[in-house]
């Protein structure tokens, strides 16, 4: 999966996905463990080889925001603390048992030295995250609560079923109450 997903960016060569795999370990996180927690520094990144991740920050309430869930055949790290090298602010869990493929930041840096095809692979990840971000941003305040839940219905349609009703009702910025009611409006 990790090989195919690096092919599809037609970036690097065979070798360099090779090398690339070599350096990938293998972590299995139980439901509802922790990838990376608030005040910890990021310094992996995990490809998503089965599961889902959730990532979110807890208000000065108490109330804890998923503002990104995250599924299979993606890269996932607190992206900010990664690039900064400040301890982060998100903590990253599993809703579902995980297995990751990891590697680890000075493995990245090393690549990156190595050829400018790593260089150019971190750009597109880098406009692919911005981009993933500003749709999100447009959809929440474009789209009604009703539409976020059905396109992620027919975009994950294996993985909703998984998520607890309060993350996903707040990752879609609704009551558990109100997705209750929109479940039931919409029998998929």
């Amino acid at each position: 999966m990790i090989k195919a997903f690096l092919t599809s960016f037609q970036v690097l060569t065979s070798d360099e996905i090779s090398q690339f795999e070599s350096l990938l370990v293998k972590r299995h996180l139980k439901k509802g463990a922790f990838f990376i927690s608030e005040g910890k520094f990021s310094k992996e990144v995990a490809f998503i080889n089965t599961g889902i991740l959730r990532s979110f920050y807890t208000t000065e309430s108490g109330e804890e925001m998923t503002y990104c869930i995250s599924f299979p055949n993606a890269l996932m790290t607190a992206y900010s603390a990664f690039i900064t090298g400040m301890p982060t602010i998100e903590n990253i869990q599993a809703i579902a048992d995980s297995e990751l493929l990891i590697i680890q930041k000075h493995d990245i840096d090393k690549l990156q030295e190595s050829s400018p095809n790593w260089i150019r692979f971190s750009k597109i990840i880098a406009e692919l995250q911005y981009l993933e971000l500003e749709k999100r941003l447009f959809v929440f305040q474009k789209d009604k609560a009703k539409k976020r839940y059905i396109d992620l219905l027919e975009n994950q349609p294996d993985y909703v079923q998984q998520i607890p009703l309060q993350y996903l009702a707040s990752y879609l910025g609704i009551t558990p109450r109100h997705l209750s009611r929109l479940r039931k409006e919409i029998q998929y």
